[in-house]
C-alpha cells in the first residue's frame, strides 16, 4: 500500500464491507493509504479474508462484527474501530438491504427492518462516528438511484434511501461547523451478488426483454457499474480533493434515464 497516498495517516470505518461495494471501498481506501476497519454482520469469512488481503498488501486493517440496526452494537463498533487505529477520520456507511414488494404485501415488520438498517442504522453510525472526528472528518452514506426514480414494488426501499439523502442535506450545516463533510452516494445497478439476486426486479413488468437488453436501453453507458467504480467515487468524497463538497448526494448510475 502507498504510505504517501491521499489518505495516509487516516483511519476509516466501512460498514457492510465483507462483500460487494463495501469490500471494493475498503480495498480502495487502503490503497489510498488509510487504515481500514472492516465491518460485517454475518459474513465473518469474507471479512477476515479481506483483512488478510489488505494486510498482505501492507495496509493496517481489522474486522469487527456488528449489526448496524442495533444502536448499541453500532456504538461498540465505532469505539472498537477508533481504539484499534487511535481515532476515526472517515466513515463510509455502506450496510444495507434490498426489498421489493407490492403495497398490499408490505408489513409493519418489513418497514421496521428496512428502515432499521438502511436509515436508522446510518443515522446512528454518523452520531457515534462524529464523537471521534474533528476538522477534516469525512462521512459518506449510501442512498440509491431508486430514491429519485419510480420502480415497481420498490416503495419501501426507495423511501429508506431517500431519507438518507435528506439526512446528509440537513446534517451538512451542523457538521460543517466542526469542519466535517457529509455526503451520500447513490449507486445505480452494480455488478454484485446483490444485483444478481434483485436486478431483474428493476424491469417494469410489461417490458419483455432480457436484463442485458434493458440495461443497454436505459443506462447511457450500456452496462452495470463495477464495484470499483462506485468505490472510486467514495474515495474522492473522503479525500481532500472534495473538501468543499458537503450535503450532496452524488449519482453514480452510468446515466440511468
Amino acid at each position: 500500500m502507498n504510505g504517501n497516498g491521499k489518505l495516509s495517516g487516516k483511519a476509516a470505518l466501512v460498514t457492510g464491507a465483507s462483500r460487494g461495494i463495501g469490500k471494493a471501498t475498503a480495498v480502495r481506501l487502503a490503497q489510498d493509504g488509510a487504515s481500514v476497519a472492516v465491518n460485517y454482520r454475518g459474513n465473518a469469512r469474507g471479512a477476515e479474508e479481506l483483512v488478510r488481503e489488505l494486510k498482505a498488501q501492507g495496509a493496517e486493517a481489522a474486522a469487527f462484527q456488528a449489526d448496524v440496526s442495533d444502536v448499541a452494537q453500532t456504538t461498540r463498533l465505532v469505539d472498537l474501530a477508533a481504539d484499534a487505529f487511535g481515532g476515526l477520520d472517515i466513515l463510509v456507511s455502506n450496510a444495507g438491504v434490498e426489498h421489493f414488494a407490492p403495497l398490499a404485501e408490505i408489513t409493519p415488520e418489513d418497514f421496521d427492518r428496512i428502515f432499521a438498517i438502511n436509515t436508522r442504522g446510518q443515522l446512528f453510525a454518523v452520531q457515534q462516528a462524529v464523537r471521534y472526528m474533528g476538522d477534516g472528518g469525512r462521512i459518506v452514506l449510501t442512498s440509491s438511484v431508486s430514491a429519485t426514480r419510480s420502480v415497481f414494488h420498490h416503495t419501501l426501499y426507495a423511501a429508506s434511501k431517500a431519507a438518507v439523502s435528506s439526512m446528509v442535506l440537513n446534517l451538512a450545516a451542523e457538521l460543517g461547523q466542526r469542519g466535517i463533510t457529509i455526503n451520500a452516494i447513490a449507486p445505480g445497478g452494480t455488478a454484485t451478488d446483490m444485483a444478481s439476486t434483485h436486478a431483474a426486479s428493476y424491469k417494469p413488468p410489461p417490458l419483455d426483454v432480457s436484463m442485458e437488453t434493458w440495461v443497454k436501453l436505459y443506462v447511457a453507458l450500456g452496462r452495470l457499474a463495477r464495484p470499483e467504480e462506485i468505490a472510486a467515487v467514495t474515495a474522492f468524497l473522503v479525500s481532500d480533493d472534495a473538501s468543499y463538497i458537503t450535503g450532496r448526494t452524488i449519482q453514480a448510475d452510468g446515466g440511468f434515464y
